[in-house]
């Protein structure tokens, strides 16, 4: 079936599908899992029961989504091992403890106070499944970090030596770990997992009040919502341009396909808005731009010099096209959002924030933006990386392994099959969810579970052996 395609564009795709998916449920559960955390802190400090049942309302939610962001997960790396053997053979000694690290530090922290969390609220007191919230929130943010580390040193690598064998080793890890662009990517990755949960409790919280402006569970999480949305946004716009400035230092071909730069510009480059850029014929058909505006903002000057394409060779491009139009999509999102934060804190002001239809409709609607912004952006991240895995220094044609075509197309096949029945069974389940508004006494995963975790208590045992005599 798949004989004549390239082996390596099918693996690609296969890494690519597996990742869209898996991406978005680590980003919900990263900033679902603070949530969680703010608020049982506000819960203890106040007493108040709303916050308490949204606590259970999205402890439930949370449960499903970080389970499927952790099997989602696992056949990344296996597809190390079976799509690109080249590059995990090459950069197995940096990549590879960087993975390792996040299992020991982050996953295993989760997961030992995970159990308490989702069942332990009314076994091991407040104050200590307080301390379990914290621990797997805490322990996102680890898993946040090592990842990024291990991502980022692939765009922007440094504090490695190459051996005799001709792979990447670690010459020093601390510049290993805080490559140059990862703070960058480290901000504007939280932040972007904030801003998507914001978004979803706040569409959900809309969802409600558009049926019962006087719900107190909905009013509360919407309200929190939208000040996330009102604060976080401008500073994730800000984030961003900084991190385009550490991308046009060190991947200067990223940013020349994000702009749709093929030609240098020697006296101030435009910003085009829109356009069809055309790799073959090395320009952007139908563009639509800002004179000056591009250098203004890359380089704080309306006629600063900024370099093309035309300056690399042409088998170093990264897909223009999708870059060009994937770096958009994120850029647009995120204006959108802020303009809803702002939006909200007008009718807050105004004494309308629960009163306001058009406000509420416009939450819903930009309830998914989060995740596809969040696609869009690890979209022009990794296109703009290419041809290479390792910036500069590997190329993605020599990473991976030696398969034929149909061997990855079948895989790919059989995962597009699995991952759209399980996942869209488990997103189903979570819109139902969040279909029911929180209830006063709302109840968590704890409601009708045994008081062990496995079998029956010893003295229940010896009362059923007594009764069978």
């Amino acid at each position: 079936m798949f004989e004549g395609w390239d082996a390596v564009v099918l693996a690609r795709a296969q890494f690519a599908f597996t990742m869209s998916f898996h991406i978005v449920f680590p980003a919900f559960s990263i900033g679902l899992a603070s949530y969680l955390a703010v608020l049982e802190a506000l819960w203890l400090i106040t007493k108040r029961e709303v916050y308490i049942n949204l606590f259970n309302y999205w402890l439930k939610i949370f449960a499903v989504a970080f389970g499927m962001g952790v099997v989602s997960g696992i056949v990344m790396s296996y597809q190390f091992g079976t799509n690109w053997s080249s590059f995990a053979d090459k950069t197995g000694p940096v990549i590879g403890p960087m993975m390792a690290y996040e299992v020991l530090t982050a996953f295993f922290l989760e997961a030992g106070f995970l159990g308490v969390m989702l069942f332990g609220l009314s076994r091991v007191g407040p104050k200590l499944h307080f301390l379990a919230t914290l621990m797997v929130a805490i322990g996102t943010l680890i898993s946040a970090f090592w990842i990024l580390s291990a991502n980022s040193w692939m765009q922007t690598p440094a504090g490695h030596a190459v051996n005799a064998d001709g792979q990447f080793v670690a010459a020093d890890w601390l510049k290993v770990i805080f490559n140059p662009s990862f703070p960058y990517r480290l901000v504007h990755m939280v932040l972007a997992a904030y801003l998507t949960t914001s978004l979803v409790v706040g569409a959900v919280g809309a969802w409600h009040l558009l049926r019962d402006q006087h719900l107190a569970g909905a009013r509360v999480m919407f309200s929190m919502a939208m000040w996330m949305a009102t604060l976080v946004a401008p500073i994730q716009i800000l984030a961003g341009d900084q991190h385009g400035l550490n991308t046009l230092e060190h991947q200067p071909a990223k940013v020349m396909a994000m702009e749709g730069h093929f030609q240098s510009h020697k006296d101030g480059a435009p910003l085009i808005l829109f356009g069809w850029p055309d790799q073959k014929d090395a320009k952007v058909k139908y563009a639509i731009e800002v004179p000056k505006l591009s250098s203004l903002i890359l380089k704080h000057s309306l006629d600063a010099p900024l370099a093309g394409l035309d300056t690399v060779p042409r088998e170093s491009w990264p897909p223009v096209p999708i870059t060009f139009w994937a770096f958009r999509i994120m850029v647009g999102l995120g204006f959108l959002i802020m303009g809803l934060g702002l939006f909200s804190l007008l009718m807050r002001w105004r004494g309308l924030l629960y009163q306001t239809p058009l406000l509420h409709r416009f939450a819903v609607l930009m309830g998914p933006a989060g995740f596809i912004a969040v696609l869009a952006g690890w979209i022009t991240t990794e296109t703009g990386r290419q041809p290479f895995t390792v910036y500069g220094l590997l190329r993605t044609v020599d990473s991976a392994s030696p398969l034929a075509a149909p061997a990855v197309g079948s895989s790919l096949i059989a995962f597009i099959i699995v991952y759209f029945a399980v996942f869209t069974a488990g997103v189903i389940y979570i819109l139902r969810l969040m279909a029911q508004p929180p209830h006063p006494g709302e109840q968590g995963p704890t409601k009708d579970l045994p008081a062990r975790a496995a079998g029956i208590t010893p003295a229940a045992g010896a009362a059923a052996v007594e009764a069978v005599r």
